[in-house]
């Protein structure tokens, strides 16, 4: 079993930064893609960032990129999202998410794990 807990979230004005954690158990994490995804209110999911567990290669969405860097430690069992010149629209739940058996990285559907999510606000 597989449990994800993330960290991080908080206020932040425009333009600031903040860095999200997600602290993993099980055995399975250092051999497992991950993935942030977040949620706003009154709207869909939506893929923010992934990591592959063998070379490490990062996906972004196209809106975060150039702002946001996924990381990973896989000795700690951690996986990271550096967020910066945040944005009004990057207010949202975040969450993290584990891959047990591969498949595309931005789709949701493909995630075995998830975490509670940590909430991220942005103001203007």
């Amino acid at each position: 079993q597989v449990q994800l807990v993330e960290s991080g979230g908080g206020l932040v004005q425009a333009g600031g930064s903040l860095r999200l954690s997600c602290a993993a158990s099980g055995r399975t994490f250092s051999r497992s893609a991950m993935g942030w995804f977040r949620q706003a209110p009154g709207k869909e999911r939506e893929f923010v960032a992934a990591i592959t567990w063998s070379r490490g290669t990062t996906y972004y969405v196209d809106s975060v990129k150039g702002r946001f860097i996924i990381s990973r430690d896989n000795a700690a069992n951690m996986l990271y999202l550096h967020m910066k010149s945040l944005k009004p629209e990057d207010t949202a739940v975040y969450h993290c998410a584990l891959q047990a058996r591969g498949g595309s990285l931005s789709d949701g559907e493909s995630y075995n794990y998830w975490g509670q999510g940590t909430q991220v606000t942005v103001s203007s």
